[in-house]
């Protein structure tokens, strides 16, 4: 049997913003106790979860958790066996990635960097690199088998085990009895003193429940961390065509449920989404934002008060969230500041770079659909199919705000879109203007155009992301604002 070795650890927290610091030991702790050398502090960690040792130059990493599991690149590693590690391997307990930088069997150094990240299960996020098997090294004189580095790490961690098992309770004698005669060690018991009635404490939780009660039908907001907004106190609707099936008039059960938090909030999500389904609007969300496990209270989070807006906190959490500052990791990926804070363009060198409408914003618009027919254009068309669908949903539709010229609408409705409203100089071809369309972008596209007025203070130069990016692409209210009825001249019925 192989004897363990104090080995060096250096690891890195890229979850948390800290410097990394260097482990001296044996083994290397990992779990969610407070003492243990990493600390993963997650519901789903056990206690001691995991351990890792170096023998004679190659580091292992046992699994000591038989409730939860734990990951080597994607394979799941059996209770209290281990698993050889080399440079590039992934390990993944419960939403942690312990990722192994860089091993020095000279030195018996192993660099740790760890990251956490939202919305995966263990096993579900792809691994950065499969390894099928770790072939099974030929004998040689002086080196320890692999029956050796079980028995060895099998005895290591027992013993560490059998220690957390056998620490005692807070509530134990903390000096040890005195020697001498019995009566120096004698402390009286309650067998001579009257207890407490036990009516006392009937009456009292029979009091306290009948309090708790009429609070939590008398005063809503006691048990709640601040009053929910108002559009969700009102008995009617204010708004129509309607956003919602029916009023929620200050009711809470229409979103909440009994049961633990998790499932709570799961079905909080699932009420949200089946109340604000009507023919005028429905609450979808965008396959990237479903992927990074964004729901409705991501953007829509209540109880922050009676004049708290949550379309505003919808239209606010797009640059809250898509910035550089935002360091959480959604679906392996990471979030920046778009077009570096300002207006973006669709065109570069030339070249078309918006990706154009996809299929469920297209069965909305059913006039763009009938444009690209009309141009006999087809999604193999790269350019062309970008080009008609930008240009379609843009001229002859859209209403002309001040400083932008337009042309008279067909039914009268006032000024719309045309061509020279952003190019002044040449239409087609290899000589189209596209100069002048990146001055007007910023007078169509920002906050006080489309009544953002929860960043309005931020001044009419503050893009409008939701002015190209719709979250809800089937919200009536949206398409019919920022929409005129009229129509170009020949154009399809």
């Amino acid at each position: 049997m192989s004897t363990l070795q104090q080995s060096t650890f250096i690891i890195t927290r890229e979850d948390r913003a800290e410097e990394a610091k260097t482990i001296v030991s044996e083994g290397l702790r990992i779990g969610r106790q407070p003492d243990c050398d990493i600390w993963l502090n997650h519901p789903t960690v056990s206690r001691l979860h995991a351990g890792i040792n170096e023998i004679e130059g190659y580091f292992y990493i046992v699994n000591l958790s038989g409730s939860s599991a734990a990951t080597l690149n994607g394979r799941m590693i059996p209770f209290n066996e281990a698993e050889a590690l080399t440079e590039g391997d992934e390990i993944q307990i419960g939403p942690y990635f312990l990722r192994i930088e860089k091993i020095d069997a000279a030195s018996k150094t192993l660099r740790i960097s760890i990251a956490q990240q939202f919305a995966l299960r263990v096993g579900e996020r792809e691994p950065l690199h499969k390894v099928e098997s770790y072939k099974k090294q030929p004998a040689v004189e002086g080196r320890v088998t692999g029956s050796d580095v079980a028995s060895s790490l099998k005895v290591f961690w027992d013993k560490r085990t059998r220690e957390k098992a056998g620490r005692p309770s807070p509530l134990h004698p903390h000096a040890p009895p005195r020697l001498g005669k019995a009566r120096f060690n004698w402390t009286p018991t309650r067998d001579l003193i009257r207890p407490w009635p036990f009516a006392i404490f009937v009456w009292g939780l029979i009091v306290v429940g009948a309090l708790s009660a009429m609070a939590a039908f008398k005063y809503k907001n006691a048990f709640a961390p601040a009053p929910i907004s108002d559009p969700h106190t009102r008995q009617n609707f204010t708004l129509m065509p309607a956003i919602a099936r029916q009023p929620n008039g200050s009711s809470c059960t229409s979103c909440h449920s009994i049961g633990v938090s998790m499932a709570n909030r799961e079905k909080m999500n699932a009420n949200c989404a089946g109340c604000h389904q009507t023919e005028a609007f429905t609450a979808s969300i965008t396959r990237a934002h479903l992927e990074a496990g964004i729901t409705c209270t991501s953007c829509h989070a209540e109880h922050r008060g009676e004049d708290f807006s949550p379309m505003g906190a919808g239209l606010e959490s797009c640059a809250k969230c898509h910035n550089d500052e935002n360091k959480r990791v959604y679906n392996g990926k990471r979030v920046h500041t778009p077009h570096s804070g300002t207006y973006g363009y669709p065109v570069t060198d030339g070249v078309w770079t918006w990706k154009g409408l996809d299929a469920e914003e297209l069965a909305v618009k059913p006039e763009i659909t009938a444009l690209l027919n009309q141009n006999r254009t087809t999604p193999s068309q790269t350019q062309q199919w970008r080009s008609v669908q930008f240009h379609g949903i843009h001229l002859y539709r859209v209403p002309a705000v001040a400083g932008i010229d337009g042309i008279d609408a067909v039914d009268g409705t006032g000024k719309v879109l045309s061509c020279s409203s952003c190019h002044k100089s040449g239409f087609t071809g290899a000589n189209v203007d596209r100069t002048f369309p990146r001055t007007t972008c910023s007078k169509c596209h920002n906050v006080q155009v489309f009544n953002e007025a929860s960043r309005a203070p931020m001044g009419a130069a503050a893009p409008s992301c939701t002015s190209c990016h719709v979250q809800h692409v089937k919200d009536m209210h949206w398409s019919s604002s920022q929409s005129s009825k009229a129509k170009p001249p020949n154009a399809p019925e």
